[in-house]
């Protein structure tokens, strides 16, 4: 009994809470996918230079050491083994001696005079000779290689560093999504906007549905991506984003979510991924930045709070209130129901009209039948009578 009372003290049992799905893509943009049980390797290899710009800022900066210090260690020690080979270390005090390199008496020598060779440094200590033709070969061969090396490793980090990766992080998406009313139709919205003064040229938005589906044959399709359409028949996909802007998705026959009502919604298991495109005004690259919006993300009856104000002589944003919502009233039924009951209006409004003119025109007629039939010569549903020259024949 006292089970009892604890239990009926406690209320009921709230249901399990619904476990939340993982992210497709964060909502910084990041992808949250990982390769894995990748065998041919070797493909990395054939595209070197993007695999090197891929890489971590740490393991790019370590194989830019790395190429330089193992290029002149290389080169060093052949021309080590070339004075070693002539003998030219066997008589560093003979003065009618004429060595490979002046002045290079030991491996430390040789590794000093290969970083002046393929730095172009050239600091007039050691020289190389007109007697060593394998010393000559060697000297072109350095400097070709050392000049490949330069435009390699120099061109990857150039591309690492102006890389449009950072600027997509001033690029911001609102925190939720919403779903509401325009012009009587049911619309999914979401805000966009840029924070630096440089616009973005070209820019261009696309939305996807993430949802897993099963085909009428019984294949199951993970993450089956839908297209939502946020103006692309009309144009309205690309953006003038000088300020905020409001991209809207109309729920209409096309949509995905034309049956889906606000409860219906709620117990749905889906992600919305945006992914807004330009190019960076400074530099004109293409830049591209991604968000997305989770089934509790997406907010039914809520609408933006402006940003946009009119002060003396320009137009200020407020950022303060970019991911601000505010409640309005909203119906909670699918946009199909909306419009089968605004259908529904419009033919109960068209067929009562000409029902009141029927109305209107028999009490006309009971009038003035009496005067002359005036009320005969009109016709019901409220159409005007014949011409005089038909009435006559």
């Amino acid at each position: 009994m006292a089970q009892e009372n604890a239990a009926f003290a406690a209320g009921p049992e709230e249901p399990p809470r619904r476990r939340g799905r993982q992210r497709y893509v964060e909502k910084d943009g990041r992808c949250n996918v990982q390769q894995g049980n990748v065998r041919e390797t070797y493909r990395y290899l054939t595209d070197l230079f993007t695999t090197l710009v891929d890489l971590q800022w740490r393991l790019s900066l370590l194989f830019f050491v790395l190429a330089y210090a193992l290029t002149w260690l290389f080169f060093g020690a052949i021309w080590w083994l070339i004075a070693y080979g002539r003998g030219d270390l066997e008589h560093l005090e003979d003065t009618t001696w004429t060595p490979c390199v002046n002045n290079l008496n030991g491996f430390v020598a040789a590794f000093l005079f290969s970083i002046e060779t393929e730095t172009t440094i050239g600091y007039g200590h050691r020289v190389i000779t007109d007697q060593c033709p394998e010393g000559i070969v060697l000297l072109l061969l350095q400097a070709i290689l050392g000049s490949m090396v330069n435009a390699f490793m120099v061109g990857c980090m150039f591309v690492k560093i102006s890389q449009p990766n950072k600027r997509a992080a001033t690029l911001v998406f609102s925190s939720h999504a919403v779903v509401s009313l325009r012009d009587g139709r049911l619309c999914l919205m979401f805000r966009v906007g840029d924070l630096r003064s440089s616009h973005i040229v070209e820019a261009s938005i696309r939305a996807k549905l993430i949802r897993s589906r099963q085909t009428l044959e019984g294949e199951f399709i993970p993450l089956h991506q839908t297209d939502l359409s946020v103006g692309f028949e009309t144009g309205d996909d690309r953006l003038f984003l000088v300020s905020p802007l409001v991209i809207s998705h109309e729920i209409d026959a096309a949509s995905p979510f034309w049956e889906a009502s606000r409860r219906a919604l709620e117990r749905d298991d889906f992600e919305i991924v945006v992914i807004l495109e330009g190019m960076v005004e400074a530099t004109g690259m293409t830049c591209q930045a991604r968000s997305s919006y989770l089934v509790d993300e997406v907010l039914w009856g809520h609408r933006f709070t402006s940003v946009l104000t009119l002060e003396d002589g320009f137009y200020e944003v407020d950022y303060a209130s970019f991911h601000q919502t505010f409640e309005v009233p909203t119906p909670s039924c699918s946009a199909r129901e909306l419009a089968e009951a605004a259908a529904r209006l419009d033919a109960h409004l068209y067929w009562s009209i000409p029902s009141r003119l029927d109305e209107k025109v028999e009490e006309e007629g009971a009038g003035e039948g009496a005067g002359g039939g005036v009320g005969a010569d009109k016709e019901q549903n409220g159409c005007l009578p014949p011409p005089e020259s038909e009435s006559k024949v």
